[in-house]
C-alpha cells in the first residue's frame, strides 16, 4: 500500500468526504420529490400519513436517524412490501430524501 503523506491523506479525505456528501442538484431533487409523492405515496399514503406502509412524518420516524432511513430507502425491508430503491437512487440522494423525511416534507 503506497502512503501519500499526511497532506495527500487529507486531500483524499476531502474529495471524499465531499463526494459523499454532495447533495442531488435542484432538478435531481425535484425528480426525488415526485418519486416519494408518487411511488412512495402509493403505500405510504399521499399524505405520507400512511397506508399500506407505516406513516413517514417526522413523529413517526424519530427513533431512526437519516442514514437508518436512507438504508431502508435504499434495500427495503425483507419480508414486507417495502422494495429496495436502489436501482433508482445513489445513497446521497437516499440521505438527502431520508433527512427531507425527518424535517417534514410540506405538501
Amino acid at each position: 500500500m503506497k502512503c501519500f503523506g499526511f497532506a495527500g491523506n487529507a486531500v483524499l479525505g476531502l474529495c471524499l468526504s465531499s463526494s459523499l456528501l454532495a447533495a442531488p442538484t435542484p432538478e435531481r431533487k425535484t425528480e426525488l420529490l415526485y418519486l416519494l409523492a408518487q411511488d412512495c405515496g402509493a403505500c405510504h399514503g399521499m399524505r405520507l400519513k400512511g397506508g399500506l406502509g407505516p406513516p413517514l412524518l417526522p413523529d413517526a420516524l424519530h427513533q431512526w436517524n437519516a442514514e437508518q432511513l436512507a438504508q431502508t430507502i435504499l434495500h427495503g425491508r425483507p419480508g414486507t412490501p417495502m422494495p429496495p430503491w436502489s436501482p433508482f437512487m445513489t445513497e446521497q440522494e437516499a440521505l438527502w430524501l431520508a433527512q427531507q423525511l425527518k424535517e417534514g416534507i410540506s405538501q
